[in-house]
């Protein structure tokens, strides 16, 4: 989380102070103790994403490791500037960036960030992030919104080159998880599963989104690096007009004819993103930043997700409810799975959305023996 207000300087605005999160130091509001989504205020930031921008950063020094060239990019929704400018100050993945924001007041402390952190390479642009600023189209542009992204994608994929990354934020949980009766298929078109795989057919329906979004501008996406985490989901993605070449894997689950985990409910649900999360080649480079702001948060879930990238396949089980399902009184250990899987001759591992969640290639009637089986004589 951020560190108490460093040295005092003259503030750009009283409801700011000088706080540092990560190894940047910028002019945020005072934070608060929620770990939820933040309300939205004019001067908009929220502490319980600081793992997030974590990530960020982890992601862009990946583009460093890889030798890719430094991107020219564009941060859609600035606020006071805390995801772009510690890309700028943490990393060397950024050549030039540009930051749009509207707000007059969160205007005045966003100038004065960047002033702070590196001019040269800092441009605010006073503007609504739907219409793509100068300087593009970009390498990079990342889009975290308060809510949905959907408003802001065709400025999105305006702005991007063939080969180009986005990075898009989808916060609007309650729509995408199937909460909010009716809300999902109206708003993205997709019918969602409920319940606890509920966050990532949000993910998986928001991925499916975008797809179709870049397929109607003649690209197709390719997944780099994509997850739950708190309120929210996030996606990194390539686009790729030889992704067209490709078959999609966006579609339609049937319960009735699903081999995968269980989904509960009448189907169909979707359509989804039933092919990869991320690029195993990508994640397995992530590394925690070096400073941090949740040290120990990130590197654990940084690890997880590498161990996740042996196994991307959709949905997961748990052992509460393979104990369910199997008839047991007591689930079974996440460890004792794993091992009993893995002794089948099948790939298991831990999965992120959940602590006890377990992807495999198994098929269903192996995971259900294996979870019967456990501890009983042989």
């Amino acid at each position: 989380m951020p560190t108490e207000p460093a040295a005092r300087a003259a503030s750009p605005s009283p409801s700011v102070e000088r706080y540092g999160e990560g190894n940047t130091e910028l002019w945020l509001p005072p934070t608060g103790s929620s770990r939820g989504p933040a309300r939205r205020r004019a001067i908009f930031y929220n502490p319980a994403m600081a793992l997030d921008r974590d990530l960020n950063v982890a992601f862009a020094r990946v583009a460093e490791r890889r030798g890719s060239p430094v991107w020219d990019a564009w941060e859609m929704l600035g606020a006071t500037g805390v995801r772009g400018l510690r890309l700028v100050h943490e990393t060397d993945a950024i050549g030039a960036l540009v930051i749009t924001e509207r707000d007059p007041d969160a205007l005045v402390v966003l100038r004065r960030n960047a002033e702070s952190v590196d001019p040269d390479r800092v441009t605010i642009v006073a503007g609504d992030a739907a219409f793509v600023p100068p300087g593009a189209p970009f390498d990079y542009v990342d889009l975290d919104p308060y809510g949905s992204p959907i408003p802001f994608l065709p400025a999105l994929f305006r702005a991007l080159t063939d080969g180009a990354i986005a990075a898009v934020t989808a916060t609007d949980m309650m729509v995408l998880a199937g909460v909010t009766a009716g809300a999902c298929p109206r708003i993205y078109g997709a019918r969602p599963v409920r319940g606890r795989l509920a966050p990532e057919s949000g993910l998986r329906i928001l991925l499916a989104l975008l797809d179709r979004e870049a397929r109607v501008r003649g690209f197709g996406i390719h997944p780099l690096l994509s997850y739950v985490q708190g309120h929210h989901v996030r996606t990194y993605f390539a686009i790729d007009r030889s992704e067209l070449g490709r078959t999609s894997p966006v579609g339609v689950i049937d319960p009735a004819t699903w081999k995968g985990p269980w989904i509960a409910g009448n189907g169909p649900f979707g359509p989804m993103w039933l092919g990869p999360l991320g690029d195993p080649e990508w994640v397995r480079r992530l590394r925690p930043p070096p400073v941090a702001a949740c040290p120990k948060e990130t590197a654990a879930f940084i690890a997880r997700l590498i161990e996740e990238s042996e196994v991307d396949r959709p949905f997961y089980y748990e052992p509460n409810e393979l104990a369910r399902r199997v008839g047991r009184t007591e689930p079974p250990s996440v460890d004792a799975l794993l091992a009993a899987l893995r002794a089948r001759r099948a790939r298991a591992v831990r999965g992120h959305p959940r602590a006890a969640a377990i992807r495999t290639d198994a098929p269903r009637a192996i995971v259900e023996e294996v979870a019967r089986n456990l501890g009983r004589p042989v």
